[in-house]
């Protein structure tokens, strides 16, 4: 009764119109919905306050931007909101000026810290200053003026449909790790929220010619409706979306200036240890580590090429990964780049199947990076000297070399060349690539990608193919995504990530959407049926029955006001897999007439079948809270024994924003699995999470992260077979051993106090902790394994 009367809450919202608000600019006007798109904006030699109030003089003359389109949950009508966005540029600087009208009590703001405002109403400006239709860079404002920036490169990897996405989506979403620096000013008014933009010409990359034309659109995001309205009047009906944008065009005399950058920086950590390890209480050992300096230099080389050099760099995370619960052991697990050298220009390094992933340069001595554009190509070049630690020796400097090379062909297809290589003493590994993005009739796209890698190691080379193809048809209504790929057993990358070689993967996912009345209780209803298979890839080339099957028929309906609900039914067929069982297990068989115990091999289930159901539910983002929801419960996989289970799994995050300041972040996820012979359990993970900011000023908060991750397994047996013991491999006794029952309790604790007025410029100090309990929440005997203070302080120097 409770969730009904939320949904009645949400779809019974009714349109307000807005307050009329002051007058727009005399400048000229551009309305988007009469594909007015073509946007000369006037210049201006005028010097102005960033303070968030369009007073100023320039502001009477500036280009104005209106007749905004709803692009989301459904494209082709008026927005109900309007928005005015005022343009004009300096021979330093592109400005804007933002009247977004809603009614003041529905305006969602915090001052948030960067980046941390989806939560909130925003715009996002989408400038493309190379006008190739594919990569944008993005900034970012909230009601507040607080910032997110970041860039969009299309890949043809759109988001929705399918197991836990919820609606289905019609554009790629941004990567908000890279920061510029650029200001913002803005307040709430009687007609919704005001709002003050420069960006200086210093802080993004632009082509050499004398007179530009540059691509742009700008979104805003309505939190109270669950609206995304768009400038340009861009359709559902494509493959890119940045490529029916406007344009900006005519700016002439751009002045960048000399671009060069230091970024010195000083870093000091103690780390504690208990006199006697496995203790609680007692003498604890700290070990105040000489400070460390290190620092970055960025030089704008041309508009459009960049030099990036770092020497002896911190690169210590501000906030510990998050635990993450695997489905699949069989897959490795990848984590976000979050260091600031690497997160510039990141993009261009990015490759179909991960084949740069940063994370693999541990803690570099130096490195070097050139992004850009050169010769019409968008160039990427990183050379970096590991730490001896990352070694396989301990003695050597791993040595990597990546260059990535794209080039545009027509106004939304490309063509890319990636080499990365990676020595390692003796051993080395090199990887070639070839892909590309083809896009024709605007809604179908093709994407290719084809590899090889060479590897020595030991003396022993070896070498591997990896091929990829991909064919997407983006259609309003009706679409698909495809793919088939295989990765050969011997393909390694280390200058890369791959979840798992010696596979070949198929994938056909058609989706049918409908759409509502604007305004009607059901705004979007979306139907998609995911078909998966997975060979091994010998067995592919042998004519081999596909080993993993899947078959999911998933249904979302996003209602009124933003609130969205997911069934799933999920078929699934797993079958044995002795790449990753073989060598893992052995059975334990009793002796028989006062004979010793023997072992057996483990051959494992030929084939186990699936059947999931699945709910999802995501509230709208009102002022004050947020929440989504995701339950699965049926017949699953043991992959701890390779036999039938029962699973229950649930993830639960919720949001608060308890005041314009304060913020809490609560998630926690469960994963219970019970063998179907007896119900007894046989693991289950419990991961809750909770995160507390304060923002005391725009650049000043604190924050304090609690994490608790439990891991219980029982004493794994062969289960639905012989029952009998399973044994595993202990490397100390070189024996097989049984399996026993156990628990791994982990605590983490953080705290951080933050000051970030600028990108570059911070100051950092926080104290972290890794505690363990033998019982699961009982909160009676922890021991604190290790902890540790630090500082951090930069300073960004702009020349």
């Amino acid at each position: 009764m409770i969730l009904l009367a939320l949904l009645v809450t949400a779809v019974q919202q009714t349109s307000e119109p807005p307050s009329s608000g002051p007058p727009a600019s005399a400048g000229p006007v551009f309305n988007g919905r009469a594909r007015e798109l073509s946007v000369k904006i006037p210049r201006l030699e005028a010097a102005i306050t960033v303070d968030g109030i369009l007073n100023e003089p320039a502001w009477s003359s500036a280009a104005v931007l209106n007749g905004f389109s709803q692009y989301a949950p459904q494209d082709g009508i008026a927005a109900v909101d309007s928005t005015q966005v005022l343009v004009w540029y300096s021979a330093t600087a592109l400005h804007f000026g933002i009247r977004a009208f809603q009614p003041r009590e529905r305006v969602h703001a915090t001052l948030a810290d960067r980046d941390k405002i989806s939560q909130d109403d925003y715009v996002q400006i989408l400038l493309s200053t190379f006008n190739d239709g594919r990569q944008a860079t993005v900034f970012m404002v909230n009601p507040f003026g607080v910032q997110a920036d970041g860039i969009l490169v299309e890949k043809g990897t759109l988001p929705g449909g399918g197991f836990t996405s919820g609606a289905v989506q019609a554009r790629e979403t941004p990567d908000l790790n890279p920061d510029y620096v650029f200001q913002s000013k803005g307040r709430v008014t009687d007609f919704g929220y005001e709002v003050e933009v420069r960006i200086p010409f210093k802080s993004v990359k632009y082509q050499a010619a004398a007179v530009q034309t540059w691509g742009i659109n700008i979104v805003r995001k309505v939190q109270y409706r669950g609206y995304e309205d768009s400038w340009a009047p861009a359709q559902r009906a494509a493959a890119s979306f940045l490529a029916q944008s406007g344009t900006l065009t005519g700016l002439t005399g751009l002045e960048r200036g000399l671009v060069v950058e230091l970024t010195p920086e000083i870093t000091q950590r103690t780390e504690g240890l208990p006199a006697v390890a496995g203790t609680a209480g007692g003498a604890w050992n700290y070990n105040a580590n000489t400070p460390k300096i290190g620092g970055t230099v960025r030089w704008g080389v041309t508009n459009n090429l960049t030099l990036n050099g770092t020497a002896n760099p911190d690169f210590s995370q501000v906030e510990a990964d998050a635990a993450q619960i695997s489905f699949d052991p069989r897959q490795a697990l990848s984590f976000p780049e979050k260091r600031p050298f690497f997160l510039d220009g990141l993009e261009q390094f990015s490759t179909p199947n991960s084949l740069v992933y940063t994370r693999r340069v541990v803690q570099p001595v130096a490195a070097a990076k050139l992004t850009g554009n050169a010769a019409g190509f968008n160039l990427a070049f990183l050379s970096a000297v590991d730490a001896a630690s990352a070694s396989t020796s301990g003695r050597d400097n791993p040595v990597f070399n990546i260059i990535r090379l794209q080039r545009d062909v027509g106004k939304q297809s490309r063509l890319g060349l990636a080499y990365t290589d990676r020595v390692n003493g003796a051993n080395w590994n090199r990887v070639l690539e070839l892909d590309g993005r083809l896009v024709s009739q605007k809604i179908y796209a093709t994407q290719f990608q084809l590899a090889g890698s060479a590897t020595e190691r030991l003396g022993v080379r070896t070498t591997a193919p990896l091929w990829d193809v991909r064919f997407n048809r983006n259609g309003r209504a009706f679409g698909w995504t495809s793919l088939f790929n295989g990765i050969a057993d011997d393909f390694i990358t280390e200058s890369g990530f791959i979840s798992r070689t010696g596979q070949v993967h198929a994938n056909l996912h058609p989706r049918y959407t409908w759409f509502g009345a604007s305004g009607a209780p059901v705004e979007q209803f979306s139907t998609d049926v995911n078909i998966d298979d997975l060979w091994a890839y010998r067995n592919f080339f042998h004519s081999g029955d596909a080993r993993d099957k899947k078959l999911h028929f998933n249904f979302n309906t996003q209602f009124h006001g933003g609130w969205t609900l997911g069934a799933y039914l999920l078929l699934e067929s797993f079958g044995y897999d002795p790449a990753f069982y073989s060598n893992r297990f052995r059975i334990e068989r009793p002796g028989v007439n006062g004979q010793p115990s023997d072992t057996l091999p483990f051959t494992g289930t030929p084939r186990l079948p699936n059947r999931d159901w699945v709910f999802s539910l995501s509230s709208s983002q009102t002022k004050f809270l947020s929440f989504t929801a995701l339950y699965i419960w049926g017949q699953d996989e043991n992959f701890y024994e390779w036999s039938s289970a029962h699973i229950r799994y649930w993830s639960l995050s919720a949001d608060v924003r308890a005041s314009e300041q304060l913020r809490i972040g609560a998630t926690y996820v469960l994963n219970d699995v019970s063998r179907r012979t007896d119900g007894t359990r046989v693991g289950r993970q419990r991961d809750p999470r909770v995160k507390v900011e304060y923002q005391m000023t725009r650049n000043i908060f604190v924050r304090a992260i609690g994490e608790y991750f439990s891991d219980d397994t029982d004493a794994l047996r062969d289960d639905s077979r012989t029952n009998l013991p399973l044994l595993v491999f202990d490397a100390a006794t070189q024996r097989w051993v049984r399996t026993v029952a156990g628990t791994n309790n982990s605590v983490h604790g953080e705290f951080l106090f933050s000051y970030k007025p600028t990108p570059g410029t911070v100051f950092y100090a926080g104290y972290g902790a890794n505690l363990t309990e033998p019982a699961a929440y009982e909160f009676k005997s922890i021991i604190r394994r290790n902890d540790a203070f630090y500082v951090k302080a930069s300073y960004l120097w702009r020349l």
